[in-house]
């Protein structure tokens, strides 16, 4: 999921940025099925760890590249570290929810983070968010809590981990539209990326003994797992998550700068698609009729508040 900012936009590269935006979740899905294919031999941080080393010097590069002239000096290298943190969370999180869920549950899930970014926007950008925006809201929230069934035999406690990820996703973005133009997509997940390094390192050092090792639950046993030594076809996949990142971002920044975010927000969905798919062919999972219904209701919810939002600021 995209940054949620205003693009400049030019009707001329709607096509191009539908095309780029949807490459980019193709290329995102197929990190989640590396993920979950590793998640019941390897440990999360050593995943993570090996992807972040790889991504490092592809983002270096881009970096240097930006045609903004984009430096990794900036005034708010605090508040760009901070960022990074929030991320690491978020997307380590978001892995561990990966070992326990099926995918297209956890994506469902995970895309209530616009729910999340509307809600923080309007407390802390104090952005306007008028009664529609906010009914829409509750709605997904609704849809979150169908596709959760707290209280039912079906409840899996690892579904609160993609909400938690969302949150803390949402965070993220409204962090990063308050560094507005002082740094670029390339900088602020350059900094991210060295916080996933530094994050992955604390986790070796906490879990690669192996001394909490623990099967209690699919995604602890993927927390606790000490570290692994990867097979030569398992350490490319890991390594792959780091090239795939890097190429992903690359295509969904180009997404939202060429096009409006309302015209291209809802193809973002396609993950759904692509998770399902996945999810049968290789695991045998498919969402039940009541998941469908919560999920339909959260996506519904994010289209229309991305797309309620960015006709106010063209507007503005």
């Amino acid at each position: 999921m995209a940054t949620l900012s205003p693009a400049i936009h030019n009707r001329d590269n709607d096509l191009a940025g539908v095309l780029s935006l949807v490459a980019g979740i193709a290329v995102f899905s197929v990190q989640d099925v590396i993920i979950k294919l590793i998640s019941g031999v390897y440990p999360v941080y050593e995943a993570i760890t090996i992807r972040s080393l790889v991504a490092l010097p592809i983002l270096w590069v881009m970096v240097a590249v930006n045609r903004r002239g984009a430096t990794l000096r900036s005034r708010h290298w605090r508040l760009l570290l901070v960022r990074g943190v929030i991320m690491f969370f978020s997307y380590t999180v978001y892995y561990l929810a990966l070992a326990a869920l099926p995918l297209a549950t956890c994506i469902g899930l995970y895309f209530a983070a616009p729910l999340f970014i509307t809600v923080m926007s309007a407390l802390f950008l104090r952005e306007q968010v008028g009664l529609r925006r906010w009914a829409a809201v509750l709605m997904g929230f609704v849809g979150v809590l169908i596709i959760l069934r707290p209280g039912t035999e079906v409840f899996e406690v690892a579904a609160l981990l993609p909400i938690f990820s969302a949150l803390t996703y949402g965070m993220a973005q409204v962090l990063a539209r308050k560094l507005g133009e002082e740094a670029s997509a390339s900088v602020m997940t350059f900094y991210a990326n060295g916080m996933y390094i530094l994050g992955g390192i604390a986790m070796v050092v906490a879990f690669g003994g192996g001394d909490y090792q623990s099967d209690v639950h699919k995604s602890w046993a993927f927390l606790t797992r000490g570290w692994k030594t990867p097979s030569l076809d398992d350490f490319l996949l890991m390594a792959a998550c780091g090239v795939i990142a890097a190429v992903g971002l690359t295509l969904l920044s180009h997404a939202y700068r060429s096009s409006r975010a309302s015209t291209i927000a809802p193809f973002e969905y396609s993950a759904i698609v692509l998770s399902v798919a996945y999810g049968w062919f290789i695991w045998g999972e498919f969402p039940d009729m009541v998941s469908w219904v919560g999920i339909a209701i959260v996506i519904g919810a994010g289209m229309y508040v991305v797309a309620v939002r960015d006709r106010a600021l063209t507007r503005g």
